[in-house]
């Protein structure tokens, strides 16, 4: 049974993000800066469709998709690529798997009490962060 991500969360922690954008190819300054930052989840989910904003000071990226429909992602607001993504239920897990430049590329979100969970991977290197919901 997938689980229900709607809600505004905010960042708890954050572990091994500068390897994370690192594995991304994105710039030393940009990392120092997006490795400093907070970032808060505002999540809308009704059935299949599913609309992930991630906010912060420095910027925001929205996320706005179908369940199991594959689409082409503008990640201008990460690492200025364009892949194709799919995002799919694996249980109570939402799993996307992002093909383009950089091999394994994808994320995982999934909640457990009033936590949400996201694990990010690209190249090799994973970044696990926790999200509260408020």
């Amino acid at each position: 049974m997938p689980a229900d991500l709607n809600g505004y969360w905010k960042m708890i922690s954050n572990n091994n993000f500068e390897d994370y954008l690192k594995a991304l190819d994105v710039n030393v300054a940009i990392r120092k800066i997006a490795t400093l930052l907070k970032p808060d989840k505002d999540i809308v989910h009704d059935g299949e469709h599913i609309v992930i904003k991630t906010l912060s000071t420095f910027k925001n990226y929205n996320m706005d998709f179908y369940v199991g429909k594959e689409f082409e992602e503008d990640l201008a607001g990460v690492d200025d690529r364009k892949c194709m993504t799919t995002i799919a239920w694996e249980g109570d897990k939402l799993v996307c798997v992002q093909k383009g430049e950089i091999e394994g590329r994808g994320w995982t979100h999934w909640v457990e009490g009033d936590e949400l969970h996201l694990e990010l991977r690209a190249g090799g290197a994973v970044c696990k962060q926790v999200f509260k919901k408020s």
